[in-house]
C-alpha cells in the first residue's frame, strides 16, 4: 500500500486555520497525512478535535519581535527536520516567512504561500519598505505562490514582489461558503425578529449592517458621517454595528465616538457573536466601506444571506460585487458617495430589492465552499505530482 504524502498546513495564530480550513483538514486527511501548526490556543484544540488531524503549537509572534521569531524559526526548522513533509502550506505573513524559509532550510520539497491581505501597499516609509522585504523573502522561499484573489495578484506584480507565476484559484476566495449554514432558516429569521424588536425597528424601516472591526481602517468613520446625515434628514433608517471596537490599535476619533453614542438609530452588537446570520437577516443591506482587504468573506456571507452590498472599490470587494446586480461599488473614504447609495438604497427599496434577489445566486455560483476547496485540492495535486 503506498504511503501517504504529508502535507503541513501553518498558519500565525490557530484562528485563521479554523476559519479557512474548516472541513478541509478532515477532507484531505483522505488522502494525505494532515498536520496543522500555528501558535497555541483554543481554535487549534478545537482543529484537532473537529478536523481529527494532528496539530502542533509553536508561538509565532503577529508583529515585528526579530528575538522570539528567530525562536519560532528554530522550532519549525526542528520540526519540519523531523516530519519530512511532502509539502508545507502557510496562510498569514509571519506563517508566511517564518515557514517558508524554515522549510527551504530544511530541504521541502514543494513549499506554497498564500498571500492574502497585503499590509504594504497601505504602509508608508521605513515600514513599507521593511514588509515588501519580508514579502520579498517569503516568496523568494516558496516554491509556488497563491494570491487571494486578482486584486492581490496585481499589488504583488506592481510593486516587484516576486517573478515567479503567481496562480488564483477558483474566483479568488479561499474559504468558501458553507449555503446550507448561511440561509434563512426559520430559526433564524426568528432571531432576526427579535434583533430588529430590541431595537424598536418598525417594519417599514430600512437597516444597514456593518459586520467587523470598528476601526477606523475599516471605514467607520465615513459611515458614521453618511448614516448620520440620513438620520438628520428625518429618513427611517437604524445602522446595526456588529463587531468590537478596538481602542489600542487605530482607533476611531473622540467625535466620531461622541455622536455614535449619542445617535439611538446605531446599535451595537457588544462584541464578537457566535452566529451573525441573524444579524444579515434583519438588516436589508450590508455597508462594507473598508480602506483595504485581501477577499472580505463578511461580504460573500451577506450576499449568501440574500443581502445587496455597498462596498469600496478596493482588493476582493470589487471582485465580489457585480454593480447594479448584487450591489454597488464607491470609492474609499469618501463620506459623500457612501451617503448617495446609502440614501439611494433607502428611498428606493425597489432597487435595492432588485439586487438582493441576484445576492445569493452570485454567491452560489463562484463561491459555494465545495466548489472552493475542490480547487484548493486540484491544485495539490497538480504540484504534488
Amino acid at each position: 500500500m503506498q504511503q501517504k504524502k504529508k502535507l503541513i498546513r501553518t498558519s500565525t495564530v490557530p484562528l485563521s486555520l479554523n476559519v479557512f480550513c474548516r472541513g478541509l483538514l478532515r477532507d484531505l486527511s483522505d488522502e494525505y497525512e494532515v498536520l496543522a501548526v500555528s501558535s497555541p490556543g483554543d481554535d487549534l484544540q478545537e482543529i484537532a478535535a473537529r478536523e481529527g488531524v494532528r496539530t502542533v503549537a509553536i508561538p509565532m509572534q503577529r508583529r515585528m519581535a526579530p528575538g522570539k521569531d528567530l525562536v519560532s524559526l528554530v522550532r519549525l526548522c526542528r520540526l519540519f527536520s523531523h516530519e519530512k513533509p511532502d509539502l508545507v502550506h502557510s496562510i498569514t505573513p509571519k506563517a508566511g516567512l517564518l515557514s517558508m524559509l524554515a522549510a527551504r532550510l530544511t530541504g521541502v520539497p514543494v513549499r506554497l504561500h498564500t498571500f492574502t491581505g497585503l499590509l504594504f501597499p497601505y504602509a508608508d516609509g521605513w515600514k513599507r519598505r521593511v514588509l515588501k522585504l519580508t514579502d520579498r523573502l517569503t516568496a523568494a522561499c516558496a516554491t509556488h505562490i497563491v494570491p487571494e484573489g486578482e486584486g492581490v495578484k496585481a499589488d504583488l506584480l506592481a510593486a516587484g514582489i516576486t517573478d515567479k507565476p503567481l496562480e488564483v484559484l477558483g474566483y479568488g476566495n479561499l474559504r468558501g461558503i458553507d449555503l446550507v449554514h448561511y440561509d434563512r432558516t426559520p430559526e433564524v429569521l426568528a432571531e432576526a425578529e427579535r434583533i430588529r424588536n430590541r431595537f424598536g425597528i418598525g417594519p417599514e424601516e430600512s437597516v444597514f449592517l456593518f459586520v467587523g472591526r470598528i476601526v477606523r481602517d475599516k471605514g467607520i468613520v465615513e459611515l458614521a458621517g453618511a448614516f448620520l446625515r440620513l438620520c438628520e434628514e428625518g429618513l427611517p433608517v437604524h445602522l446595526l454595528l456588529c463587531g468590537c471596537e478596538e481602542t489600542e490599535t487605530d482607533p476611531l476619533p473622540g467625535t466620531t465616538r461622541t455622536r455614535m453614542a449619542e445617535c439611538s438609530r446605531i446599535h451595537v452588537s457588544q462584541g464578537w457573536l457566535d452566529d451573525v446570520r441573524p444579524w444579515y437577516a434583519a438588516a436589508d443591506a450590508l455597508v462594507h466601506p473598508s480602506w483595504r482587504e485581501g477577499f472580505p468573506n463578511v461580504v460573500i456571507e451577506a450576499g449568501a444571506m440574500g443581502l445587496p452590498a455597498i462596498v469600496t472599490d478596493i482588493n476582493g470587494s470589487r471582485e465580489i460585487i457585480l454593480p447594479e446586480e448584487n450591489g454597488v461599488i464607491v470609492p474609499p473614504r469618501d463620506e459623500d458617495a457612501l451617503y448617495t447609495q446609502m440614501l439611494r438604497f433607502a428611498t428606493r427599496p425597489e432597487e435595492r430589492e432588485r439586487m438582493a434577489t441576484c445576492a445569493r445566486e452570485k454567491v452560489a455560483g463562484r463561491y459555494e465552499q465545495h466548489f472552493v476547496q475542490d480547487c484548493l485540492k486540484a491544485y495539490y495535486h497538480k504540484i504534488l505530482s
